[in-house]
């Protein structure tokens, strides 16, 4: 059971953080600061999963995504039952760090851009929205894998890799669609943002999905491949 509740936790606090930074923060137009802007944001998720990393990791290997649980399901890395659990736990945590981020944009003024930080595509842009968040996510948890692997990852740096990746996927993906990546992290700003977060929630649940399958078959044939060459 820790394993799950940490994972509740690290989704929580990185979509608190992550999200958070680009409602509180972000381009603030019209407010005398300037805000932290894309690259801000970017940081801001990459230093999340890096926190949480080392925070969760010895315990529960700090997911925090369901992109990466299904990626390592399919390649092998854990059973069907510990990645469901991951999954719901996961979504859980992101509802439950969208209503801390509810609660505080409904009981004060703020000058961010956004209510909840919602992901979102411009209409008429669905297909470069899905190859977006497909690709990203298709690196994003290619590193993943590769960082945490037993024999081949990065020990005790992966935190810190999958972490910095995850800063650069964003710099990228922000203006594109606000960079998801990560379906927990965008159910929970949907729900309480309502209308086209909704409606538009599909998206951000299939392509970064398809990309965390497509990485985990990717990963599993070039590691395989790897080891018959020794």
């Amino acid at each position: 059971m820790n394993r799950y509740v940490s994972e509740m936790i690290g989704t929580m606090v990185l979509v608190l953080m992550g999200c958070g930074s680009a409602v509180f923060a972000g381009d603030m137009p019209g407010a005398v600061t300037t805000g932290v802007g894309t690259l801000g944001v970017a940081i801001a998720f990459g230093l999340s999963v890096v926190a949480m990393a080392y925070a969760i990791g010895g315990i529960s290997g700090c997911h925090i995504n369901p992109a990466i649980t299904l990626g390592m399901y399919c390649s092998g890395g854990m059973g069907g039952k510990d990645a469901l659990l991951y999954i719901i736990f996961q979504i859980i945590g992101g509802i439950l760090g969208s209503a801390v981020l509810f609660i505080l944009v409904s009981t004060g003024p703020h000058a961010g851009p956004t209510m909840t930080g919602s992901n979102g595509f411009v209409e008429g842009e669905m297909l470069q929205a899905f190859i977006a968040e497909a690709v990203f996510t298709f690196i994003f948890v290619l590193v993943a894998l590769g960082a945490t692997d037993k024999k081949k990852g990065a020990g005790k740096l992966a935190g810190l890799v999958i972490g910095l990746t995850l800063v650069l996927v964003h710099i990228v993906c922000i203006p594109i669609t606000g960079t998801s990546v990560n379906p927990a992290r965008s159910i929970g700003p949907a729900l309480f943002e309502g209308g086209g977060a909704i409606s538009q929630l599909w998206l951000f649940i299939v392509a970064p999905l398809t990309g965390g399958l497509a990485s985990a078959i990717v990963w599993k044939a070039i590691s395989q491949h790897s080891d018959r060459q020794r």
